[in-house]
């Protein structure tokens, strides 16, 4: 297999890509009505149509607060992203005069493809491993481990910087992140209401408890579907472009053997311990947590057919 049409592929993984992002919202929007029309047939047993009325009628007065509670909660990890990542990964700024090497290699992919230099961190830990950040110019970071800065040559992480340049050149650092907030929020709206409902059930009459139970099962049935497919469509997400990320590297060093050969390396030790958070796992050029888990439920495609595809560059 080789990658035809690079910029096609782009476009065509973009537009995909912020259709699912779009859903995020969506999806919440309804299970918090479908939420309200069950409970309202399960306690009342009244009709569809009763059910139905009823439902948008809680729903209408429960949307201002679910909007605005998501609102908060998207502006605080949006904007504070770049503190909580690297307080997550334990990154912190590397300086010029600390590895110059790694900074001519950053410059030259800039100046060669006409980007803005990002920022540069570093993690002190022995494994190999790297990952993209940020929302925009002010933000846009690249950060790698003391291991593969040590442990590649220059090629090498070469390769794996253009890797991760070219996800902020194609905004999927930003995409990923946004869609990380939004299962965040979904994470977060399902506790409350797990959390609610169960205070509200300990209270209850024994006469009530019923009732209360079948509440607390519908929430759980919901909350699980809800997930489910959010992880999916964060995983869909990322899997497509680390392959497209992989494309732009040979693409900016006319070199696709050197990223894979640095792939290589990277997939005998890529576990970073300070990382231990899935979300921001993903964002690695190799999953640090993810332990051979294949198909839907993988962020990244299988590091041996990445390596296979550059090899057929």
């Amino acid at each position: 297999m080789k990658y035809v049409g690079i910029q096609t592929q782009k476009r065509v993984n973009n537009i995909k890509s912020t259709l699912l992002l779009i859903l995020f919202p969506c999806i919440i929007l309804f299970l918090v009505w479908l939420f309200f029309y069950i409970l309202y047939g399960q306690i009342s047993h009244n009709s569809t149509y009763d059910g139905i009325s009823a439902a948008n009628q809680m729903f209408v007065e429960a949307l201002p607060w679910v909007v605005g509670g998501c609102l908060v909660w998207f502006l605080i990890a949006y904007f504070a992203n770049t503190t909580i990542i690297q307080l997550s990964t334990g990154s912190h700024t590397l300086k010029r005069k600390d590895n110059k090497r790694v900074y001519n290699l950053v410059e030259n992919l800039c100046i060669a493809n006409n980007m803005s230099m990002p920022k540069i961190n570093i993690i002190d830990d022995d494994s190999l491993n790297a990952f993209a950040s940020g929302i925009n110019k002010r933000t846009f970071t690249v950060t790698l481990s003391r291991g593969i800065i040590n442990k590649l040559d220059d090629h090498e992480l070469e390769g794996v910087i253009a890797h991760e340049l070219t996800h902020i050149r194609n905004r999927d650092v930003k995409l990923l992140i946004v869609s990380i907030v939004f299962v965040g929020i979904f994470s977060f709206l399902t506790q409350m209401l797990l959390r609610t409902l169960l205070y509200g059930n300990h209270r209850s009459s024994s006469k009530d408890k019923g009732g209360g139970v079948v509440v607390i099962v519908i929430a759980l049935v919901l909350a699980v579907i809800g997930y489910l497919i959010t992880i999916l469509m964060r995983f869909a997400i990322s899997r497509k472009r680390e392959y497209m990320a992989d494309a732009g590297s040979a693409e900016m060093t006319k070199n696709p053997l050197a990223l894979a050969s640095a792939l290589r390396k990277i997939s005998t030790d890529s576990r970073i311990e300070a990382v231990t958070q899935k979300d921001v796992a993903q964002l690695f050029i190799d999953n640090p947590l993810q332990k051979g888990i294949a198909g839907l439920f993988s962020t990244h495609p299988p590091i041996e057919k990445r390596i296979k595809l550059l090899e057929q560059f």
